[in-house]
């Protein structure tokens, strides 16, 4: 009796493993590095400005995030069969934009008397994101826009149900990683001339390297017959803007 019942207690852990395992190939993920449309509108103001050793600059304002997508394509066939290849897909949004608010930073700048500034986008690794704009000297409530593309990387997490009739249904899921976004606030004096004779520069983090967006699970695509062929691409709303990966059969999900 006791064998019987510790094959039986054996013969069900079995049958939860391998239901897990299951479970667990029912996942697949795609992960790709993405340019992130992102409009800035900033607000400056400066406090001090024939101060020593410099002005203070306070910007604020917003940044609104472009869209991101994904398209989720069925294909009953292969290439090179002969039987006739249908293709259905589907467009799900992932991030709907959104807006991002500035928390203002006040920078002390390092030049002194009532030097020239300049307001500069870079992703906080080198890579400018955008040209300097000039701001003027003492600016107050000198608004500030830019349109620019700031790397992300976007992650999907594809779930696959094979069992409903008349096809699958695909579920979507993920996160957005941001490559992070600086301004960079410089000073600057000059002698007669065209030559910078001093400069300083700040830097204002608005968006952490590393900071993730969550992308909510998605209502199921689908609906296509049979056990078709499951591709995925990261699209802006409208066009694709990844290469297409070949998820493989419902079944292979």
């Amino acid at each position: 009796m006791k064998q019987t019942y510790l094959k039986s207690i054996q013969a069900g852990a079995a049958a939860v493993a391998l239901l897990c395992a299951q479970s667990a190939l029912a996942d697949k993920e795609v992960s790709a590095p993405i340019g992130l449309q992102m409009n800035i509108n900033a607000v400056v103001n400066e406090e001090g400005c024939l101060n020593h050793p410099g002005p203070t600059i306070t910007l604020g304002g917003e940044i609104g995030l472009g869209t991101v997508g994904a398209r989720v394509t069925f294909a009953n066939n292969a290439k090179g069969t002969h039987s006739a290849t249908v293709t259905t897909s589907y467009d799900a949004v992932l991030l709907l934009g959104g807006t991002l608010q500035i928390p203002k930073q006040p920078v002390l700048g390092g030049v002194g008397g009532n030097p020239h500034i300049f307001l500069q986008f870079h992703d906080g690794k080198g890579n400018n994101l955008s040209q300097e704009f000039y701001l003027g000297r003492c600016v107050q409530g000198l608004n500030v826009s830019a349109e620019l593309l700031s790397e992300a990387l976007a992650r999907a997490t594809i779930h696959g149900d094979c069992s409903n009739n008349p096809g699958p249904w695909i579920t979507l899921g993920g996160d957005i990683t941001l490559s992070g976004l600086n301004a960079r606030i410089i000073f600057r004096n000059n002698l007669k001339g065209t030559h910078w004779a001093e400069e300083d520069a700040k830097d204002i983090v608005l968006i952490p390297a590393g900071s993730k967006i969550t992308i909510p699970k998605q209502p199921p695509l689908g609906g296509a017959g049979g056990n078709p062929i499951i591709s995925f691409e990261f699209t802006d709303g409208q066009d694709p803007i990844t290469q297409k990966v070949v998820l493989g059969r419902c079944v292979q999900l």
